[in-house]
């Protein structure tokens, strides 16, 4: 019996990149969701709802597929950095965090599209990151500009230059797709990967 479509429920180029790591088939829809955190949710619940909001939000015209859903959001000490939107935003996040130990939660969703069942995870990785000179921030965002990532921070890219680091069961997560916890969940669905 075939596998049922692959839709990664992204625009990330990063977690298409990540995706196609594992070899198999797949498309890409926008899931245009509202990222706002909600009123007094945790991270960790907020990163699960979002990956699962994407991907439900692109079920109805994908009623056959698997549907990968992920989503990203960091925390410290309580407070909630999600994407900055802007250079002020990023450099007040990145002074908030520096010399200091951030989790990132990344949550995956893969949907069934067909049943409606969605098996979620959440793989949380803690980045420390070094003691930064505004003058290192600066430079940083003007360089990099990494305003859509939670926590201003692209370890794919410039952004390690920031790290002291990085404490997690998957170096992917930080990135944006947990691919261990992917492939698990794939396996889940007889989604054979290798």
């Amino acid at each position: 019996m075939p596998s049922p479509p692959l839709i990664l429920a992204s625009t990330s180029p990063f977690r298409r990149e990540l995706l196609g790591r594992l070899g198999l088939p797949f498309t890409t829809a926008n899931p245009a969701v509202d990222e706002s955190p909600l009123p007094g949710e945790e991270p960790e619940a907020s990163a699960l709802r979002l990956a699962e909001a994407k991907a439900r939000a692109v079920a109805g015209a994908h009623g056959e597929a698997l549907i990968i859903g992920s989503d990203q959001v960091a925390c410290l000490d309580g407070q909630v950095f999600g994407k900055p939107g802007n250079h002020a935003n990023a450099v007040r996040q990145l002074q908030a965090m520096r010399g200091r130990r951030v989790t990132f939660f990344t949550g995956v969703c893969l949907l069934d599209a067909r049943s409606g069942r969605a098996r979620l995870r959440s793989v949380p990785t803690v980045v420390t990151f070094r003691e930064l000179a505004d003058a290192e921030i600066e430079n940083y965002l003007r360089t990099e500009q990494p305003y859509n990532c939670a926590g201003s921070a692209k370890s794919e890219g410039l952004g390690i230059a920031l790290i002291a680091r990085i404490d997690g069961e998957d170096p992917n997560a930080l990135i944006g797709l947990p691919l261990i916890a992917l492939c698990d969940l794939l396996r889940s669905e007889n989604v054979a990967v290798v």
